[in-house]
């Protein structure tokens, strides 16, 4: 079974990381999300609730696709939470050439600690490749609409925990 593992903080879950999933999807039989739970981002979302929104915005999309897809937080070295999960693989999504310098950096590092787990870079279609939780987060504090980014459960919750 080929395993792979899309880590991310997903605070919130945008339709570019549901894009990701489906195209990491049609690479192996099981998906692990990876919910990071990096308290020196300072997420909006707790962990529970960034986990609850993935878990519903993409688990039904494995049984669509014939994947399994798994949610798993976790707060070590993504390394060790490959391992932990058993993948082979790791995705990870690219939404410019900005972007590309600091994963090949991540690629080197996780490369020296364990050279059997490969990195595939996917990059969401281009209509939503431009989104990015930080600036979702940001449009949405402003008073911008932010629906067409994120699912409506995710607005519906962003809008609450802005006050709106």
């Amino acid at each position: 079974m080929r395993v792979g593992l899309y880590p991310g903080t997903f605070d919130p879950v945008t339709h570019g990381h549901i894009d990701i999933v489906r195209r990491a999807c049609g690479l192996v039989d099981r998906l692990v999300i990876g919910v990071a739970i990096n308290r020196d981002k300072g997420p909006l979302f707790s962990l529970e609730e960034r986990v609850a929104m993935v878990k519903t915005e993409c688990v039904p999309l494995g049984s669509d696709i014939g994947c399994e897809i798994v949610v798993h937080p976790f707060e070590n070295l993504l390394i060790d939470c490959a391992h932990d999960v058993g993948a082979s693989v790791i995705i990870r999504g690219l939404r410019a050439v900005a972007d590309f310098e600091y994963e090949f950096q991540m690629v080197e590092m996780n490369r020296a600690m364990d050279d059997t787990i490969e990195t595939v870079f996917l990059m969401a279609d281009a209509k939503k490749r431009a989104i990015a939780s930080k600036l979702v987060k940001e449009i949405a504090r402003l008073g911008g609409d932010v629906s067409s980014f994120v699912p409506p459960a995710v607005n519906t919750a962003l809008m609450d925990r802005l006050g709106r």
